[in-house]
Formats: structure tokens, C-alpha cells, sequence
């Protein structure tokens, strides 16, 4: 018969459940880049700041980048499922596509560097005997 002592606890379970949605809600919101984010260059985790890229959006775009090679423009991406032109449309001010930098780990001499560390003496000279003048 007495059913008010369980209004209370009821209430407060709605007020938490209410404010822990409102909570990540907000929280769910990312901030875009500062800068453009190119995709030729990019990694899945840069591509993952942009407003609508999630994990999975962010690993194809960068398989579909292996197995295809550099993007010529944004609008390439409209070829990935889930990627329609109004998504696109959201995404495009945080996305530019730039030449790809090739990865190298060690400094190439240039043919003038390499040229002009050689040695000016014919290598005949250098091993034949030297002339006696009688």
C-alpha cells in the first residue's frame, strides 16, 4: 500500500540516467583540426580528428589510399560505403589532398655531391711505377 517511498529513488535514478546521456553527449562532440588534414599523408589516427571519420571511416580511407594509391581529390572519397555527398560535405573543410612526401630514412647525396668527392687522378696513373729520368 505504500508505494511513495519508492517515487524517490526512482526519480534520482532518472535524473542520473538523464545527466549521464547529456554527459556523453557533449562529450562525444570532437573538436575539428586547426589545419586541413591531408589524406595522402595522414594516419588513421589523424583522420580520426575530423568531425564524422570514426575508427572504422579512418581505416578504410587509408587501406583504400594503399591499395589505390594517392587521392586526387576529395570527392574520391565518395567511392567508400557509408560516404555520401552530404557527409562529405560536413567533412570537406577539414580535408585537403597534397602530394605524398616519400618516406626515406637516409639522405640521398646528390650526382654533384657524389661527383665532385672523386678523385680527378686517372686510375691509370695511380698504379703505374713512377718515370726515372736517366
Amino acid at each position: 500500500m505504500f508505494r511513495r517511498p519508492f517515487l524517490f529513488p526512482r526519480s534520482i535514478l532518472l535524473l542520473l540516467s538523464v545527466w549521464l546521456v547529456f554527459a556523453l553527449a557533449v562529450e562525444a562532440k570532437k573538436k575539428p583540426p586547426v589545419r586541413p588534414i591531408n589524406l595522402n599523408t595522414a594516419s588513421a589516427a589523424e583522420l580520426e580528428q575530423v568531425p564524422g571519420i570514426g575508427p572504422s571511416t579512418a581505416g578504410k580511407i587509408v587501406q583504400m589510399r594503399k591499395s589505390y594509391g594517392a587521392f586526387k581529390s576529395v570527392d574520391d572519397l565518395l567511392a567508400l560505403r557509408g560516404i555520401g555527398k552530404k557527409r562529405l560535405d560536413k567533412m570537406r573543410k577539414y580535408l585537403t589532398v597534397g602530394k605524398t612526401v616519400p618516406k626515406s630514412t637516409t639522405p640521398q647525396k646528390s650526382v654533384a655531391a657524389k661527383s665532385s668527392s672523386v678523385s680527378k687522378t686517372p686510375a691509370s696513373a695511380e698504379h703505374s711505377p713512377p718515370n726515372k729520368q736517366p
